[in-house]
């Protein structure tokens, strides 16, 4: 499965656990520890990086919100999203922080590969550009039409849908929506209990 640092950048509000919503980029600690998470660098967080990271992954979340469109967003902030026209003028700002040039190296005995030069010398403003450029590349590809909000009860997170029959973003999601489900029947409510 593909790896999409802007879907895990969206994934930093996620459920709880307990009925409420996490934001692992509440704290300058909790961003720091996200990246170096993700990542081989040893990049520490502060302050500004911590908030063009919000501001960023609220940009992600509304593009998201719109691809998943006419479906329902993640309620964790469907009442609050940005305008798409305001969120992909954040996007692309994000990512025109980082002038880069593409550098191809090919082996004499090895297959092409392509990368990034780039003369940014702040890893800061290295990593937002680059999870910006990463939104850009998922949003114009094929993948954003596999892109759903998860419906179980409490879930907040976008996923990529990868099967057919994939409803929720991981089996822990579509067990808690079976069961809510389940009770719903139990207690009459609906849900297409059998007659």
């Amino acid at each position: 499965m593909e790896r999409w640092p802007a879907l895990e950048l969206a994934s930093t509000i996620r459920h709880d656990g307990d009925g409420g919503v996490a934001d692992d980029l509440a704290t300058v600690e909790g961003v720091t520890r996200w990246i170096q998470e993700r990542s081989a660098a040893d990049v520490v967080a502060d302050e500004p990086l911590r908030r063009d990271l919000i501001e960023l992954r609220q940009a992600v979340r509304a593009l998201f919100a719109r691809a998943v469109s006419p479906a329902p967003a993640s309620p964790a902030d469907a009442h609050r999203l940005m305008p798409a026209e305001e969120a992909t003028a954040r996007l692309n700002a994000a990512a025109a922080r980082e002038p880069v040039a593409p550098q191809l190296a090919w082996p004499a005995d090895g297959t092409p590969t392509a990368s990034l030069l780039t003369a940014e010398a702040d890893p800061h403003v290295r990593l937002v550009a680059a999870l910006a450029r990463d939104a850009i590349t998922f949003l114009s590809g094929p993948q954003r039409t596999q892109l759903r909000s998860c419906t179980a009860p409490r879930c907040v997170r976008y996923f990529v849908k990868t099967h057919g029959r994939q409803e929720w973003c991981k089996p822990s999601c579509g067990n808690r929506a079976r069961a809510a489900r389940h009770y719903r029947r139990q207690r009459g409510e609906g849900g297409g209990a059998p007659s």
